[in-house]
């Protein structure tokens, strides 16, 4: 005879219960040994639901991220190349260096137990002296909880060792052409970079400390900062709700006056009664959005200039989509004199001044060349170039990514025409790894932190796809071939350009610390030029550099007397002035063409039976 009875615990609850609580103990457990100031007190029954939700939390994300992607990823290395392709790059690189060899090893050896015995004796009782001064410094190491415990001070220290002497294997590696030598000296950094223990959470111990005082919950809002990441295919550097085009960024007032399929011309309302009677043109680079140079009113050098009393224009570039996949650099180039001939007819002016920014500064030298060629120099009054390179002979490490294998992987990864901007944004990234990688790496997906809210990197972040056929050929014809110095090696719209033609007055700006166009690199447009120019070196590099409002009271600039032969000369005569370049760039121009006129007619954009198309930043620059 049946009985009622009260119904067993049902087993599968008593199953999630176990495996749940294992979860929080085994997360817990693996970075509680670790913790300096950690005590042997046992976790409560509390302390172990919370690492277990932790743990299911990150379960959870990956397992639906994993069916998510599922599939996803053999197509991609199948683009990238394959897994091959990887093997026998890893397999190169590790053949370029000496590490099997019984005498490096030996020598490592031998000054790693140096280093271990230099670094205990600051930890007599267990404890670091207080004036220790361990023998290496590395900022990524700068927090005290590396040194507070011998371990973490050893296993710092030992890396910094070895990644020095690996990355010196690389400069001293034999039989290697000098590009190849450059590149492996690339690699090895970048590998070297990506192996810190900074980078890993058990090996970390601001991480483990973290993790312990938020039971997990960090490693649970990293890993999604991570996958979120990983869907959109880029680093987040910054709170991508933060900023918003037209409002707090892109916001000086000005109106769209031109558009064609390949770019919007913006002109900005001017805040003076006079104007400096030539206009400026600024053209940006396309492989970024024009706002560089406009992020917020404290650092916009647009709103700069037109309070200095310039009729500024600016070039606002079309993000490349598939109706582009057949513009080639002779179209930027046209597109740079379609933008000079419209502000000319508009304002009935003979001559503009222009600037070019980076890749728009480089097809600027092309297009003066092109205007020399043609006898319509004169349109152009002055042109400035900020961080620009025409001469790619020391181009600097954008010059490891260019050879048969590199241009071969970008054209696999093109589709329909088009390079994916963010492609291009990792390379860059790449040239700065431990600022513009590892340390977001560790602040978003380890510790977990909040995304900080900052213009620059939003900008940063905001890619442009190119197209590919034209970055292709740029590639090839200029940073490979370095063909744009040869005097009719190329030709533009049907005219061969020889930059030696070009007389209009230049204002040529470089950074001190630029890793993108090094100035050894930006310096040699002096050396190509048939008129008078200047030179400025200006501290910092190839954005804050150029975006350094004399309000700030930054960094510095150097200028020399007379005519410097190379910049080595240029140094040692340079004289250095604080602050920023600005105002001697605004002075050079002045002297250029002091007239002035009236601010009203079209010099006011948008007024009365002036037809514009819309209100700035425009739809261009918002295209993604």
């Amino acid at each position: 005879m049946n009985q009622d009875k009260t119904p067993p615990a049902n087993d599968d609850s008593a199953v999630m219960e176990d495996l749940m609580r294992m979860q929080g103990q085994t997360l817990q457990a693996m970075f509680a040994p670790f913790l300096p100031t950690h005590d042997s007190k046992p976790p409560t029954p509390t302390d172990l639901q919370h690492w277990a939700m932790s743990a299911a939390k990150l379960q959870k994300m990956w397992l639906d991220f994993g069916a998510e992607q599922a599939g996803a990823l053999e197509p991609m290395l199948a683009r990238l190349g394959g897994g091959d392709q990887w093997s026998s790059l890893a397999s190169q690189w590790l053949g370029a260096l000496p590490l099997g060899m019984a005498e490096v090893q030996a020598r490592l050896w031998d000054e790693s137990t140096a280093l271990w015995t230099s670094v205990l004796a600051h930890y007599a009782g267990g404890k670091p002296k207080p004036d220790a001064e361990l023998p290496r410094k590395d900022r990524r190491f700068a927090d005290p909880r590396w040194r507070d415990q011998p371990v973490f001070a050893l296993l710092h220290q030992t890396y910094l060792l070895l990644s020095e002497r690996i990355n010196a294997m690389a400069a001293e590696a034999e039989g290697l052409s000098a590009d190849k030598k450059a590149q492996l000296r690339f690699v090895t950094k970048v590998i070297t970079d990506a192996l810190s223990p900074a980078n890993f959470p058990l090996t970390n111990p601001v991480v483990i400390e973290r993790t312990l005082e938020m039971k997990g919950e960090n490693l649970v809002k990293g890993a999604e900062h991570l996958l979120a990441d990983l869907r959109k295919g880029q680093l987040t550097h910054t709170d991508p709700h933060a900023f918003e085009l037209g409002r707090n960024i892109a916001a000086t007032p000005g109106k769209v006056v031109h558009e064609t399929p390949l770019f919007q011309l913006i002109q900005y309302s001017p805040v003076t009664d006079e104007v400096l009677e030539v206009p400026l043109v600024i053209f940006p680079p396309w492989i970024n959005r024009f706002y560089i140079l406009d992020l917020n009113p404290r650092n916009s050098f647009i709103r700069w200039a037109v309070a200095q009393g310039l009729t500024v224009f600016v070039v606002s570039w079309k993000s490349a989509d598939a109706s582009m996949a057949e513009v080639v650099w002779d179209d930027y180039v046209r597109a740079q004199v379609e933008a000079i001939d419209v502000v000319r007819a508009r304002l009935d002016v003979p001559a503009v001044h222009t600037i070019g920014y980076c890749v728009a500064g480089t097809t600027l030298a092309a297009t003066l060349a092109l205007l020399a060629r043609r006898g319509e120099a004169d349109k152009v009054a002055s042109a400035t170039f900020f961080t620009a390179q025409v001469d790619f002979e020391k181009a600097g490490d954008l010059k490891n990514f260019i050879d048969e294998g590199q241009i071969k992987m970008l054209e696999g990864l093109a589709s329909d025409g088009v390079l994916d901007g963010r492609f291009m944004a990792l390379t860059f990234n790449l040239l700065r790894g431990p600022d513009l990688i590892w340390n977001y790496v560790v602040n978003n997906y380890l510790l977990g932190q909040d995304y900080p809210a900052f213009d620059l990197l939003h900008w940063n972040g905001d890619t442009t796809n190119l197209p590919f056929k034209w970055q292709k050929a740029y590639l090839e014809d200029l940073y490979r071939d370095n063909r744009l110095v040869v005097p009719d090696a190329i030709t533009i719209d049907g005219t061969p350009i020889d930059l030696r033609q070009i007389a209009t007055p230049c204002y040529i700006q470089a950074g001190r610390e630029d890793h993108i166009a090094p100035a050894e690199s930006v310096w040699k447009l002096t050396r190509h030029l048939a008129g008078p120019w200047r030179f400025v070196l200006a501290g910092s590099g190839h954005i804050a550099g150029v975006v350094n409002p004399p309000e700030a009271g930054k960094y510095q600039y150097w200028l020399a007397p007379g005519s410097p032969a190379t910049l080595d000369e240029f140094v040692a005569t340079a004289q250095e002035t604080r602050g920023s370049w600005w105002p001697d760039w605004i002075e050079w121009i002045e002297a250029r063409a002091p007239g002035r006129v009236a601010a009203k007619g079209k010099r006011k954009p948008g007024g009365r039976g002036d037809r514009v198309i819309e209100d700035a930043p425009g739809r261009y620059v918002k295209t993604r």
